[in-house]
Order: structure tokens, then C-alpha cells, then sequence
């Protein structure tokens, strides 16, 4: 993830590790799901609670097996997880400079909400929340 990722912000690095904002406390990691094709990881999610929400974190498909239903089976584990303990919904944020996964959640159901803590020291964050209804 870092090595497809990380260059797209290369130019905010800085600014970024200063904020911290994507540091994730192992204390507040509430679950993580790895998807495997042919005994490989091919896709991985974590949860952490984020005040009393849960907060989709970390979300990563393999390029190769993009397309194949990994994506949707993560966020059908994620959701499934937030619904296991009674919220009412999930939250998360996503960098403006990841156009797929802005159009995997909204056509997952995700609707733009504004920008949640900790990201507000990254004005150029896209935050999204699925409610459950």
C-alpha cells in the first residue's frame, strides 16, 4: 500500500508526518480482515474506533486482483462488523488523490460527510459514512 500510495502525496509528505493524522494507535484497532486467493493475501482491511464510531482503515487491494469481488468483500466484512456492534453507522476517509476508491464507495452506498477527526490538518481529505437502515 505504501509503495503505490505514498508517491501520489510525495509532495505533502512532510506536512503529513507532522500531523499524524494517519498514525493508527494499536489500542484502537478494532478488527482487521485480510482476504486470500491461492493461500496469497490479496486484500486487507482494518476497523479502529474512532470516538464511538467504527472507522474503515487501511483498505488495500493487490492491482491484480482488482475487479474480482475482493473490495466488496471487505467492505461487506467492515460494515458487517459495525452493524455486530450495534452503530448505526461506518465512517472513513480517503486522500484526494485516490479517485478509485472515491468511486468504490460511492457506488458502495457511501455518502461525503464533512471532514471527521482527526483529518482536519488535511483539508484535502475525502470523508464518506455508509448509515445502516
Amino acid at each position: 500500500m505504501v509503495a503505490e500510495v505514498g508517491p501520489r502525496y510525495a509532495d505533502r509528505a512532510a506536512d503529513l508526518a507532522r500531523t499524524q493524522a494517519n498514525a493508527v494507535a494499536p489500542e484502537t484497532v478494532f478488527r482487521t480482515f485480510v482476504v486470500y486467493r491461492d493461500s496469497q493475501a490479496v486484500g486487507h482491511a482494518a476497523v479502529r474506533w474512532n470516538g464511538p464510531d467504527l472507522e474503515l482503515k487501511r483498505m488495500f487491494v493487490r492491482a491484480d486482483h482488482r475487479g474480482s469481488g475482493v473490495s466488496s468483500a471487505l467492505l461487506r466484512a467492515v460494515e458487517d462488523a459495525a452493524r455486530e456492534q450495534g452503530l448505526p453507522r461506518l465512517i472513513l476517509q480517503t486522500g484526494d488523490r485516490q479517485p478509485d476508491a472515491v468511486r468504490l464507495y460511492e457506488k458502495s452506498g457511501y455518502t461525503r460527510i464533512p471532514i471527521f477527526s482527526p483529518y482536519e490538518a488535511m483539508p484535502f481529505s475525502n470523508c464518506f459514512e455508509k448509515v445502516f437502515g
